[in-house]
This record gives C-alpha cells, structure tokens and sequence, in this order.
C-alpha cells in the first residue's frame, strides 16, 4: 500500500513552528545575508543558527546590506529524498510567488531529478506570500487528510492560494526597491511626496494600489479594501494580518477588521521573517483574505 503524500513549504509561509509541526509539514527555509554573512531564515524550529525579523530589523535601521536568496536545488533534493525514505508516496512542494523569488524554481529542478529515481513531486507556484501561501498549505493538508491524490493536493493548494488578497502598507518603497520588488521610478516618486503607500499582490506581484498621505489613512484604506473584499462575491472565512515590527498597528488593523467582519473567527497576527521583511521594511503590515472554497471540489 502506498504511504501518503508529504506536504512541503518553504520558511515565508510564515506558518509557526507548533502550526507547522501540528500538520506535519516541512519547511525548507530561504537564504538570508547580512553585511556578508548568509544564514537560513528563522523558521522557529531552533535547529539552526539563523537570522530572525529582529536581526533584520536592526540592520535595515543601521544601512547595513540586507539581501535574500533561494534555497539551492540540492537543498530540496535531499529534502525530497528524505520524505522518500521514510515512506511518504509523494511529495507536494508549495512556494513562494515565482516573481518574487526563484525558490519554485529550484523546487522544480529538484523534482526533475528525483522524478528519475521514480519518485513523484508536484511543485505549486503559489503566486502569493506570507499567510496567502500558508493557507495554501493548510488546504494541502487537510486534502491529504481526505485521502486525495497528489494531483488534486496541488490543485487545491494552488486553488487556496490564488483565491487569496494580499493588501500592505510599507513606511516606505525604499527597501521594495533596493530589492528589486518595484520600479526605481515609484520610490522616487513616493519619497518625493512623502506619501504612504498601499500596495496588493496582484498576479504573483507587488503592485502599488494607492498612495495616501498619512500613516492612519494608510490603515483604514488597508480596513477598507480588505473589508470590501471579504464581503465581495464568494464566501471569505480566512483572514490573517502581518506586520514587521510594528505589533501593535497590526493589533489595530486586526481589531479593526473583527469590529468589521464579528463572524470571520480567529485574525491570527503575525510578525513576517526576514526574507519579506527585508523588502518590505520596519513598519510594514499586510493583510491577508483567503476565499474559502470546497478543498476537493
């Protein structure tokens, strides 16, 4: 009898280590470097040497260098080989928006090569970060709780993420554009105007939506889209906010939306990693809204 199907992620679903562990995934974190030195992203497991957000944040304070890289293909490679000794069939590997970081394609290589060894992954663009892709993988999980196969795993995990809004306020386009996330052009412009952007995740991209004048404004737009769509067509029963060193706006945006939206349930905050974090800069928050559709439909 064939083992079940293995649910793979990587460290910017920012889905925490007790969460990750409960549903019984692995998490294969991305690179980050600061002032030279690489280390995995802090995923909460306490296995490694790593950088967490607070190490991040205190060096986008000082100008120090913040950059981020994919994991290696090999780095999945064993990954997938290990979950193939302890008996899982299949492998499902859900990733970050491929526009945003090549880490989907290194799962993908990774699953050319072990596809020789007779072993099968299916690999899943999320199109989308943060909580967007960990909901993604949660809906893989709960199919492979189902009994599904690996193919309808990555249909519904694709389906979950796609399904998702992302909404963020950043302080400043700064960092986005240092990274290479967003036009050099649209950073000038909002540090010209000292305006306040508010950018979605249109497609797998980070796309500016609008710009406002003060950081309370920037809030309540981030209230009112996310609002807006939660109660647009199709039933919403998903919702999460993240932040980067700034708890308690996320606690107010949070508040906010639950004051908006009493049936929605649990809004978990979040802090986001290093790698997003690194782009998005101190101040930045985010919110989340997953339409919630039949996982096996």
């Amino acid at each position: 009898m064939a083992g079940p199907v293995a649910v793979v992620t990587d460290s910017t679903a920012y889905l925490p280590a007790a969460v990750s562990a409960d549903l019984g995934v692995t998490v294969v974190p991305l690179q980050v470097v600061v002032g030279g030195i690489s280390r995995p992203e802090d995923t909460g497991s306490g296995t490694d040497i790593t950088f967490d957000a607070h190490d991040v944040v205190s060096a986008l304070r000082a100008n120090r260098t913040v950059t981020t890289s994919r994991p290696s293909p090999q780095v999945f490679v064993d990954t997938y080989r290990r979950l193939q000794a302890r008996g899982f069939s299949a492998v499902v590997s859900v990733h970050l928006s491929g526009d945003i970081s090549g880490t989907v394609e290194a799962a993908r290589l990774a699953a050319s090569e072990v596809k020789t060894d007779g072993f099968t992954v299916e690999v899943v663009d999320s199109r989308s970060l943060g909580m967007g892709l960990g909901f993604g993988v949660q809906a893989a999980v709960a199919a492979v709780a189902a009994g599904a196969t690996v193919e309808t795993v990555a249909r519904v995990a694709s389906r979950r993420s796609l399904n998702s809004s992302i909404y963020i306020y950043v302080d400043t386009l700064e960092f986005l554009r240092r990274g290479g996330r967003i036009g050099a052009a649209t950073a000038w412009l909002g540090s010209a105007l000292t305006i306040k952007p508010v950018l979605a995740l249109a497609d797998g991209r980070l796309e500016p939506l609008e710009r406002v004048r003060t950081t309370a404004r920037a809030l309540t737009r981030l209230v009112e889209l996310s609002v807006a769509e939660a109660t647009g067509e199709g039933a919403t029963t998903h919702m999460a906010v993240h932040h980067l060193s700034a708890p308690d706006r996320a606690d107010e945006v949070a508040g906010r939306l639950r004051e908006h939206l009493p049936a929605i349930g649990e809004i978990p905050v979040t802090e986001v990693g290093p790698v997003i974090g690194a782009h998005v800069g101190p101040g930045a928050v985010g919110v989340v809204v997953a339409r919630d559709l039949d996982p096996l439909d």
